[in-house]
């Protein structure tokens, strides 16, 4: 470590200064009684004891706080936290405590985050665990059933085969869904910008969810009708977005219920799709986590839905990825809105 001496020299001053009125006023009675000598005598002892003195206790201060300083360094350096490891060594005690308290701060910012992802990635596996489980275990009980004879009985074999297709259908669905989390987490995902028409995008979704929404009656409309509006993103991803956010307006919807797109311009060249229904709503406390993988408000009603519990943290890093904003709100037992921004042509 390289010293680093920030002075102050308020305290050798000080101290040198008494120590100088106090020897130079005893020398001087010394010798006006004894000695009899001149008063520039008396001036250049006053002026020999003060820099003596001043420079001998700046040194000696300063090396007693260095040494105690360093050991606090030292000690500090076995935290391993090389930025401040390699800091040079100060002895302004102002400067360094500056430098502790801040350290103290960002060592707790640090140990909080670790608490949070650890109590995350314990959350997170055991939410896979728990999604790629009841699959698997609906699979395996249809195929013993079978293989314990009930393979002999057409009827009973081909249900059963059915419903083992749709379990492995969707473990194929969540493995998708977690290997294109996986690459928009890590950047490993290029988009494809192009100009296209959003409000064909949407059409698209619609017709494409429309047997799915008429099973529980819900229409999919837009507010209003749309002139052809041009937008500046990857074409596929976005329909992504808008498929799984209609999606699962649809899935917490009410029966007879409504999820209507409504598209308004925004300042800056921007427009903002939002998609609201009229469902069941989101009680506040889960607002902050809905786009956490495998997270899920209902989480029987949920699965039962089907899906990979994946469908909105895909959509934050899409839009995210598009450099642009997602919001929710929402009142429960009243519906929610979902919403995200766009950069027009």
């Amino acid at each position: 470590m390289v010293i680093n001496f920030k002075k102050s020299y308020k305290f050798a001053v000080k101290s040198a200064t008494y120590v100088t009125i106090f020897s130079s006023g005893l020398f001087s009675l010394l010798n006006y009684f004894f000695l009899k000598g001149s008063s520039w005598v008396v001036f250049f002892f006053g002026l020999s004891v003060f820099a003596f003195c001043f420079f001998v206790l700046q040194y000696r201060v300063e090396r007693f706080i260095y040494r105690r300083v360093k050991k606090i360094y030292d000690d500090v350096s076995l935290l391993e936290n090389a930025s401040f490891r390699n800091q040079p060594v100060t002895t302004d005690m102002a400067t360094l405590t500056r430098e502790v308290q801040k350290f103290a701060r960002d060592k707790k910012v640090e140990i909080e985050t670790l608490k949070i992802r650890e109590e995350y990635r314990r959350e997170f596996l055991g939410n896979i665990s728990h999604e790629l489980k009841t699959p698997l275990f609906t699979v395996q009980g249809y195929l013993l059933t079978l293989l314990d004879g009930a393979m002999d009985d057409k009827a009973i074999r081909k249900k059963y085969l059915q419903r083992a297709e749709k379990g492995v259908e969707r473990l194929i669905y969540i493995v998708k869904d977690l290997d294109l989390i996986t690459k928009l987490e890590t950047g490993d995902i290029n988009l494809a910008l192009s100009e296209f028409n959003i409000v064909d995008v949407v059409q698209g979704v619609f017709d494409l969810l429309e047997m799915r929404a008429s099973k529980k009656n819900i229409s999919l409309t837009f507010d209003i009708k749309y002139k052809p509006i041009k937008v500046i993103a990857d074409q596929e991803k976005i329909q992504q977005v808008v498929t799984n956010l209609v999606m699962n307006s649809i899935k917490y919807g009410k029966q007879g219920g409504t999820t209507e797109i409504s598209i308004e311009d925004l300042v800056n060249n921007k427009i903002i799709v939002r998609v609201t229904d009229n469902g069941e709503g989101i009680a506040k406390q889960h607002i902050p986590r809905l786009f956490e993988r495998f997270y899920r408000v209902d989480k029987s009603g949920a699965r039962s839905e089907g899906g990979s519990g994946l469908g909105l943290a895909i959509v934050k890093h899409i839009i995210e990825g598009h450099e642009e904003k997602i919001y929710v709100e929402s009142q429960f037992g009243v519906g929610s809105e979902f919403s995200f921004t766009l950069e027009k042509t």
